[in-house]
Parts: structure tokens; C-alpha cells; sequence
């Protein structure tokens, strides 16, 4: 913990041995830390010009600051005095780290020798795209525009989770609209109710033209569709142009048609597309066939015919958009039909 204000493994062990006790000589603090006496004596004295720790006795013989004075006896300065300072610096580091970042940045854009080349990147191979995506995810300051279709290739789904997690946590306003098929699999619905409740902005569309990861409307990052099967995955990463321009676009464009989604306490629910719901009696198969239920078994219970059974299925199937059953139980749950 204290390594990240500058300390190292050895000050930090004397420093939390030191913590839990109102003064303690060197002799004291080695044994307890198991690091020679005269290092700990050492670290001491390092510490106390540091103005970490102060001297609380003096040995009766010698100075205080003797590496082979074991009567010496130490206290810490409060954290608050002491390590502040520090903390401050490091704050200012940061921010002049990124004003340096920023100006980089943009004398690399407006040197560059080739004008295109400043405008779109071309990634090359899994450890490369997937860095590049973390990139642009980690790096959101304010917005993330997100299109979701077909499985992750590059990209570990569960890397993914932690990446949005992170943005959620940061305020990024986050959207995505995601294609239809994308939301096959429990795992995938569970993640999604989870990222609704933390804030995750997500819409259904039937289906979308390409994957794709808007950072602030700077950068944009699409992968590139493989030519023969066994070539590595690519992507290009787009920055700010006309192009950049298009795909914000058309990102607004595939959300504002898209179905909208929101969490609630019972699950996930979507608006409705259409002013027709189900009839009592295809809630009635449908509560079976979420069950496991068969269609025979369901037919018997209903005292229905196996026909009217299916019948039913395919009008929920067709009301909800869905093309198999694990769909239509997916939007069943959105929709709140049961």
C-alpha cells in the first residue's frame, strides 16, 4: 500500500511495525520485521529526515541517528503531516503527465508525415487489438458508444466486464446497442442485468453492420473481417475525421431505432415494439415452457391439443421478434410478461 506513495518494501515493513506501536527502538522494529538491525537502523534514520518518523528518546550514549545505537526509541508523524505532501506531489505529477500526454497527442497528429496515417491505425494480432480496446475503454473520460455483435474474438468477454465496470465506476456515460443474437446465453443476460443496474445505457437491434467502440468521440476502433479463416484478427482505429464524424453517426442512428432496455428490481425489461400482448391463454403456455415443460406434457395439463400448443408458441415467438425459444423466454423476461 505504501509502496504507491514512494516507499519500499523494506520502509514499508518497518513503517507498519512502527504503526502499531507508539514508539519502538530499532533493535525492537528488526525483530519484528526480521530485517537486519543495522538496515532497520538505516531506514530509520532515512525516515526520519524524511520527516516519516521522529526520534521520542535519545540513547544515553551517542547520537540519535547512530546506525549502532539500539536505545534510540521512534515514533511515527502523523500519516496526515508526513505522507500528504507526498500524495500532493504525486497528484501534481499525474496531472502533468497528462497535460504532456495531450500535448503529444496532438503535435503527433499534426506532424505526421503521411496525413492518413494521423487519421486511421491498423492493428494486427490478438495481444495488439485486445490492448488497443483497453485503450479506448480505459482511457473514456466522458462517453463510450458500443456496438455488440457476435461472439468476442480478440477480446475475452470477461475482460470486457472489468473494462465496462471500470467506465461505469468512472461516470462514463456508457451506451450500447447491441444485436439481437448477441444476448443468446445465460451468462451474457446475467451480465447485462447487472451493467442496467449500474448504469449501462442498452437498446436491442435486429441486427447491426459491424462491431464497434466510440471513446469520446476521438477515437473509434472496428475490426476488420478476415479474408481467410487463419489470418489474425484486425482492427483499425479511427481518429478524429469525417469518418469519425460518420460512425457517431451512425451510431445515433442505429440507437434511436433500436428497442430500449432498463433494469428493474424483478429483472430486465424492454419497451414494447408492438400494442399487442399475449392472450391469457399463451401466458399460460408460455409459464409451462419457461418451466421446461414440454409441448405433449404442456398440452395435457392444458387440456389443449399438442397443434394449439404450438400454435401459441409461434404467435409469442413472432410477438416478441424472436427466432427460437431461449429468445423468446429472454424477451418474455424484459417484457414483463409474466
Amino acid at each position: 500500500m505504501l509502496q504507491a506513495l514512494g516507499l519500499g518494501p523494506a520502509e514499508e515493513a518497518v513503517y507498519t511495525a512502527l504503526l502499531a506501536h507508539p514508539t519502538a527502538s530499532a533493535r525492537d522494529l528488526a525483530r519484528q520485521t526480521g530485517l537486519e538491525k543495522a538496515e532497520t537502523a538505516r531506514i530509520l534514520l532515512d525516515m526520519t529526515t524524511r520527516g516519516l518518523v521522529t526520534v521520542a528518546t535519545e540513547a544515553r550514549s551517542g547520537a540519535p541517528d547512530s546506525a549502532d545505537c539500539g536505545d534510540a526509541r521512534y515514533r511515527l508523524t502523523p500519516p496526515s503531516v508526513a505522507l500528504a505532501p507526498i500524495l500532493v506531489e504525486q497528484r501534481n505529477a499525474l496531472h502533468r503527465a497528462e497535460t504532456a500526454f495531450s500535448m503529444l497527442t496532438e503535435q503527433y497528429r499534426s506532424t505526421a508525415a503521411h496525413p492518413a496515417g494521423s487519421v486511421v491505425e491498423v492493428v494486427v494480432g490478438v495481444e495488439q487489438v485486445a490492448h488497443r480496446f483497453h485503450q479506448l475503454q480505459r482511457g473514456a473520460q466522458r462517453e463510450l458508444l458500443v456496438f455488440l455483435v457476435g461472439a468476442p474474438i480478440a477480446v475475452p468477454r470477461e475482460d470486457t466486464d472489468m473494462s465496462e465496470s471500470s467506465a461505469l465506476d468512472r461516470g462514463v456515460d456508457f451506451r450500447v446497442v447491441a444485436d439481437r443474437n448477441y444476448l443468446d446465453g445465460h451468462e451474457v443476460a446475467g451480465d447485462m442485468r447487472a451493467a442496467l443496474k449500474a448504469g449501462l445505457g442498452l437498446r436491442l437491434a435486429d441486427s447491426l453492420p459491424l462491431k464497434m467502440v466510440v471513446s469520446d468521440r476521438e477515437r473509434a476502433m472496428v475490426p476488420l473481417d478476415m479474408t481467410d479463416a487463419g489470418g489474425e484478427p484486425s482492427a483499425i482505429v479511427v481518429h478524429r475525421s469525417g469518418l469519425l464524424t460518420a460512425l457517431v453517426h451512425l451510431f445515433e442512428k442505429e440507437w434511436a431505432e433500436a428497442r430500449p432496455l432498463y433494469a428493474t428490481t424483478s429483472g430486465v425489461r424492454a419497451q414494447q415494439t408492438t400494442d399487442q400482448q399475449p392472450t391469457e391463454g399463451e401466458l399460460e403456455v408460455l409459464a409451462l415452457l419457461l418451466a421446461g415443460v414440454s409441448d405433449r406434457r404442456a398440452a395435457s395439463q392444458l387440456g389443449l391439443s399438442i397443434r394449439t400448443v404450438e400454435r401459441r408458441t409461434r404467435r409469442l415467438m413472432d410477438l416478441a421478434g424472436a427466432d427460437s425459444r431461449l429468445q423468446l423466454g429472454w424477451h418474455a423476461a424484459r417484457a414483463g410478461w409474466l
